[in-house]
């Protein structure tokens, strides 16, 4: 950390893609969900190239149309349930839990915002022992495939007396951007997850290859 340290600062992480790297189980899962309509697979590249929420967009952009509203919950089924078989093979992203300790301890405070549901979330997150580093764990509550910008609006009302001017959203996709900027926050893009470098850096935010420069980034801003 720098000379002043991260106190008073505050970094909202996202977990898939960021914090928890699980794009091979992503990939295995959304190849799996496109082979119940007849959907050739993609490849890692093109799925950074495309990749958008809402989901159902992100579809219409492989299909030339939207899913029907049956063909969407089935292949959202889909990949749920291969997500779940091959997300438990996945670990921390490189030197994510040496990042979380040190701005601990360097006076600043972080919580997890996911859009992963909840309820699996939350032991996900204390099978690696790092619940102990962030005020708050929040997961997706409701139907998936939507954006994350109303729960960060809860998750940040939820973190009392942090002010946004100095909260850092540190995420791999669009989205996030979008969610901080929706709360008056910070972000940093990472490209380790979702989307390609060139995809994010039309979002007007400092872009990095790893969580290292990400927390760099987050103590720049926020300082």
């Amino acid at each position: 950390m720098g000379k002043h340290g991260a106190r008073g600062a505050h970094i909202v992480w996202d977990w898939n893609g960021t914090l928890f790297h699980d794009i091979d189980a992503v990939m295995a899962a959304t190849n799996a969900a496109f082979a119940e309509i007849g959907l050739e697979p993609i490849t890692l590249e093109r799925y950074r190239e495309l990749y958008c929420v809402p989901i159902p967009r992100f579809y219409e952009r492989l299909m030339g149309r939207l899913p029907t509203d049956a063909e969407w919950e089935h292949m959202d089924g889909v990949f749920q349930r291969h997500y779940h078989d091959h997300h438990l093979r996945c670990g921390l992203a490189e030197g994510a839990e040496t990042l979380l300790e040190g701005w601990q301890e360097s006076g600043g405070t972080q919580s997890i915002l996911s859009m992963y549901g909840h309820e699996n979330l939350l032991p996900l997150v204390r099978t690696f022992g790092i619940e102990r580093r962030f005020l708050r764990v929040d997961g997706r509550t409701g139907p998936s495939g939507g954006s994350k910008a109303e729960h960060m609006a809860r998750h940040i009302a939820g973190l009392e007396g942090i002010p946004a001017v100095r909260t850092v959203v540190i995420g791999d996709a669009l989205d996030d951007a979008v969610a901080a900027a929706h709360v008056g926050a910070h972000a940093v893009l990472y490209t380790g997850g979702s989307h390609d470098r060139a995809a994010l850096a039309g979002a007007g935010v400092p872009v990095v290859d790893t969580l290292a420069e990400a927390v760099a980034e987050a103590e720049r801003l926020a300082g």
